[in-house]
């Protein structure tokens, strides 16, 4: 009998557990149906019209055709972007309140600080990165280099002598520049700037020798002569500067990865169902003819990839940027 029984109870338990997996898997089925069937707000952590404003609302727009759902842009800035991240951490992950942000942002921030704000994969559900742009390298043209290989023998012949500006501390541009340093084998100066104009001026000027900076701002400077375009970051040539090699081509490897990306992401734990059904129209989105040329002809490069396609790469940016970081001893103003 005490078998038996034990047997029967095992046979219930087994039955409860199958019957609350199909009611799990109708409800998430019920969710993703449903949604979206209200407002849905994108929060980007930057004032108003730069690129991840103008790019958010181009999603956004598109969603809501799509849809048939209010789509609002929400510019919560402050803190390097850590006010309006802050925000969506803390919003319900429900797929009504997303993040559209950077790297910078989202990862090089974070990674500053001590302790950490939040943790970029931990707090958050990556839903696309949507596009990335590398960055160029460009010197004032005083300096006697015409090619990638030349200033790096022009530089290591004068260690500590050169010096590079860049956008902020522990910005993208300053990162970038320092793992370049580090594998070109120079050794320069670092002057921070507030924002990426001051900073490119500084080396027109001729007060700084060096900047990796994006295309869309330094191209036109190189076009005038005001600068000298050398190489620029990233896995292969861009679209938008078919003629300017990489920096692996000139056989400086590990700035592959070295680019600014601009993605969405939810709060953490965000229902399975729901995050697939918005991955896959963001990704239909960003694919687009439409959106495809535009983001080309801003000098950037499509990604559209998937959910689990971010994670990966967010985590492999962070340990990049943290060995970085710790080797030069990089802290926040």
């Amino acid at each position: 009998m005490g078998r038996t029984d034990g047997a029967r109870r095992a046979r219930k338990h087994g039955c409860r557990l199958i019957a609350a997996a199909l009611l799990a898997l109708a409800a998430a089925g019920a969710i993703a149906q449903d949604y979206p069937s209200r407002v849905i707000r994108f929060v980007v952590p930057f004032p108003p019209a730069g690129s991840s404003d103008n790019y958010a609302r181009l999603l956004a727009k598109e969603l809501q055709a799509s849809w048939g759902q209010p789509t609002v842009v929400e510019n919560r800035a402050g803190a390097t972007g850590q006010i309006g991240s802050d925000f969506v951490k803390r919003a319900a992950p429900d797929g009504y309140t997303l993040l559209f942000t950077s790297n910078t942002s989202h990862i090089l921030g974070p990674l500053l600080q001590n302790p950490r704000p939040f943790d970029a994969v931990a707090d958050f559900t990556p839903v696309s990165k949507v596009l990335r742009f590398p960055l160029y390298l460009v010197i004032h043209p005083s300096i006697p280099a015409k090619s990638l290989k030349e200033f790096i023998a022009f530089g290591r012949a004068r260690p500590g002598q050169l010096v590079f500006s860049s956008s902020g501390q522990g910005g993208v541009s300053h990162l970038v520049t320092e793992l370049f340093n580090d594998v070109a084998g120079i050794k320069g100066t670092h002057v921070p700037f507030k924002g990426t104009w001051p900073a490119v001026m500084s080396v027109m000027a001729g007060e700084t020798h060096y900047i990796f900076n994006n295309i869309g701002v330094s191209q036109p400077l190189v076009a005038a002569g005001k600068l000298r375009g050398l190489a620029v970051t990233g896995e292969k040539r861009s679209p938008a500067l078919p003629d300017m090699p990489t920096a692996g081509e000139m056989g400086i490897r590990g700035l592959e990865d070295a680019y600014t990306w601009l993605g969405l992401l939810g709060p953490a734990h965000l229902p399975p169902a729901v995050l697939d059904k918005l991955a896959a129209e963001v990704v239909r989105i960003a694919r687009t003819p439409e959106m495809e040329k535009r983001i080309l002809n801003d000098g950037y490069v499509p990604v559209a990839n998937t959910p689990a396609q971010f994670r990966s790469e967010i985590r492999s940016e962070i340990a990049t940027w943290s060995r970085v970081i710790k080797e030069r001893g990089i802290k926040a103003q």
